[in-house]
């Protein structure tokens, strides 16, 4: 029987700020991050933000045998330790792309027409929380 891991506590989610945003940071302001949204479909998108899903729960239960999903906390039924990294993960990314107002540098510089901008700027936003995540996830296990 796996031994219960410590409560999941605010300072958790201030471990995932920190790698969700030391990771996130250099991909916001990427312009091959933003070329490649420009590129992709929405398909593309919805994959990558499947991907970020993934690879944030393999991160949290399958690589740390010392955390078990079904007796932690949760939230409807996720663990809460999980919610909040991909809050963090997705979260971080949509609030460094409006901290350094990305959208209107790549925009113009890309060229992207205004009706193409939103699904751009929610595949940039995916893009960028695949590194997040991983930052997150691994300041979450390390500290």
């Amino acid at each position: 029987m796996p031994t219960r891991p410590p409560r999941y506590r605010a300072a958790d989610t201030a471990q995932q700020l920190i790698g969700g945003f030391l990771l996130a940071g250099p991909f916001v302001v990427t312009e091959e991050v933003w070329m490649l949204a420009v590129q992709m479909d929405w398909l593309n998108g919805l994959g990558t933000a499947a991907v970020v899903v993934t690879i944030g729960y393999t991160a949290l239960y399958g690589a740390d045998a010392k955390r078990d999903p079904e007796i932690e906390s949760d939230l409807g039924g996720v663990p809460l330790r999980f919610v909040s990294l991909l809050g963090v993960a997705f979260g971080s990314v949509v609030l460094l792309v409006l901290l350094f107002d990305a959208p209107s540098t790549f925009f113009a510089v890309l060229e992207v027409p205004p009706e193409h901008r939103p699904g751009t700027l929610f595949r940039v936003i995916c893009v960028g929380s695949v590194f997040s995540v991983v930052g997150a996830a691994t300041a979450d296990s390390v500290f």
